[in-house]
């Protein structure tokens, strides 16, 4: 397959549809020197995007914890999704909206007076995690933590906060990982490099409290099938010592959508049939 640069198609850039080859930035953008970027991973099943609204309002949300203004409002937002939706020719699609500082009079760690700029591409994308949708992911434990609120604005779907991410990922592969674990800054488990983390003992579901990270749309989804499902969930700070006395685990997230986890470090969990019911019960919500 041909690199990300190099395809057929167009991308909604600043207004209008442009060539995919030619939806280009200047070499001097601030977000490409100073991480000025916010994004939103989203999923088209049957044509249409799921939780769509609350992805571009949550967009326009992270801008603000940021410290800019994203020049479109959530119903051109929706609109421009739908308009490069609609051009890819695509019914299953991945869909990246993201919005950062471009390049204008200032080119220091301030950057008021450049232009904001957007963009939304779409493409086809299968399982995040290829095979471990069957068999569980196999997870590593990063040496990286998720940083106190103190520090960074955490609840922003913010680029420069995926740093970790990328390197902690890329340790975990060469180890022959799917994905990573993240602690948080005082030691209790957090989440995995892009996915909210699920586990299971005794019937009851136990999830980390995002008061540090990211509350991910798929994970309030998960919460609510469970809850329907009158399963007890506990949303609550989690030693990574309690680890062991889990027996199942899943990961939510667009991309993961729910996929089974079979291993973190040395502990092990079963695909067990909870696991498999809500990523059945997923995968049938997402196409309703």
């Amino acid at each position: 397959m041909s690199g990300y640069d190099d395809r057929d198609g167009q991308i909604w850039m600043d207004g209008k549809l442009v060539d995919w080859r030619g939806a280009n930035v200047h070499l001097l953008t601030h977000a490409l020197h100073y991480a000025s970027s916010v994004f939103e991973g989203e999923r088209a099943y049957n044509g249409k995007i799921f939780k769509s609204r609350e992805h571009s309002e949550r967009l326009r949300k992270s801008a603000e914890l940021v410290g800019f203004e994203i020049p479109y409002s959530v119903d051109e937002i929706e609109a421009a999704k739908q308009q490069v939706l609609t051009a890819s020719g695509l019914k299953d699609a991945y869909v990246r909206a993201l919005a950062w500082r471009g390049a204008g009079e200032d080119m220091g760690v301030a950057s008021a007076r450049n232009p904001v700029r957007m963009a939304i591409a779409v493409w086809e994308w299968g399982a995040y995690y290829g095979d471990a949708k069957m068999k569980g992911a196999k997870l590593d434990i990063s040496k990286w933590k998720r940083p106190s609120p103190e520090t960074i604005p955490v609840h922003a779907k913010a680029a420069g906060l995926y740093m970790i991410c990328t390197m902690s990922k890329h340790e975990a592969e060469a180890k022959g990982c799917s994905d990573a674990l993240f602690m948080d800054y005082r030691g209790y488990v957090a989440e995995a490099t892009g996915a909210n983390i699920f586990f299971v003992k005794d019937g009851e579901v136990h999830t980390p409290d995002p008061d540090c990270f990211l509350n991910g749309l798929t994970r309030q989804t998960v919460i609510g099938m469970l809850k329907d499902r009158q399963i007890p969930v506990h949303e609550r700070h989690i030693m990574p010592e309690e680890l062991e006395g889990f027996e199942q685990c899943w990961l939510t997230g667009t991309a993961a959508e729910v996929t089974p986890v079979g291993q973190i470090g040395d502990y092990t969990f079963e695909v067990g049939a909870l696991t498999r019911e809500i990523a059945e019960d997923y995968e049938k919500l997402v196409r309703s």
